[in-house]
């Protein structure tokens, strides 16, 4: 049965989608069979990959229009794809009944298929992300490491400790992902110690270096591991793929840390 994991931060511009991606092929590269779904009506998961417009898109499968239609990109590693439909999804539910249990009865037709099933959250934090979270065991919040992007992180835990409560117990943080780190600068080594005191060890030990070819990936429509796989990128999410391999083994002390810590921002 897959471990699904959803990355998520309301915030734009932190590498998510990029984490998405490369925590994907990473886990592909050390043997694992995984799904992607991409989330966002904006579908940058789908456009980084090169994947052209598919008949049908995690849209359609929300609207019970179709089962998962994943495209393969290569071997066990597969993609549903996403849509500017999906924006109009919300509204068009409202008055769904279990409208937040959609995404997980659609996996219950997959997960046996896969080792992990990696969810692209939106930028909100609404029903689309509602549903990532009851579907998932784990969560991952990628980070920037800019004074700005601690802003909301409680805001976050709020609605992630919510969701634990009423619709998914199994639910919790499993890692804060610090992003486009540069070393020599004191804030970005500031605002790792500040995650460091309020969320200890649910702070992966790997930190993404902010790296030219992590940019330039998307643009060649390629993982990190296809367009670049002697690179500092390549290095630092394969070594977060390990890491997720080894807290998905060992989750209990992380839960219990997830419970208890509230970032001050």
């Amino acid at each position: 049965m897959a471990t699904v994991i959803s990355l998520l931060n309301h915030k734009g511009g932190v590498g998510k989608t990029t984490s998405a991606i490369n925590i994907g092929a990473g886990l592909v590269e050390l043997g694992k069979r995984v799904l992607l779904i991409d989330l966002d009506p904006q579908a940058n998961l789908s456009l980084s990959l090169g994947i052209p417009r598919q008949p049908v898109t995690i849209y359609e499968s929300i609207m019970g229009e179709s089962d998962l239609s994943p495209f393969v990109v290569r071997e066990n590693f597969h993609v549903v794809t996403s849509s500017l439909d999906l924006s109009s999804a919300e509204m068009e539910l409202v008055n769904e009944a279990g409208r937040e249990f959609i995404l997980r009865e659609l996996f219950a037709g997959v997960e046996d298929d896969y080792d992990f099933i990696i969810i692209d959250c939106p930028p909100s934090l609404g029903l689309l992300t509602l549903n990532a979270l009851t579907s998932s065991q784990q969560v991952i919040i990628p980070l920037q490491t800019e004074f700005l992007a601690l802003q909301g992180l409680a805001k976050i835990k709020q609605v992630i400790q919510k969701v634990k409560l009423r619709l998914n117990k199994e639910l919790h943080i499993s890692g804060v992902l610090a992003t486009m780190y540069d070393s020599r600068k004191v804030l970005n080594r500031d605002v790792v110690e500040t995650i460091k005191k309020y969320f200890g060890p649910i702070l992966l030990k790997t930190y993404i270096r902010d790296t030219v070819a992590l940019a330039e990936a998307p643009a060649s429509r390629q993982d990190i591991f296809s367009y670049s796989p002697s690179s500092n990128g390549s290095k630092d999410y394969m070594a977060v793929a390990k890491e997720v391999i080894e807290r998905t083994a060992n989750p209990i002390h992380l839960r219990e840390r997830s419970d208890k810590t509230t970032p001050k921002t």
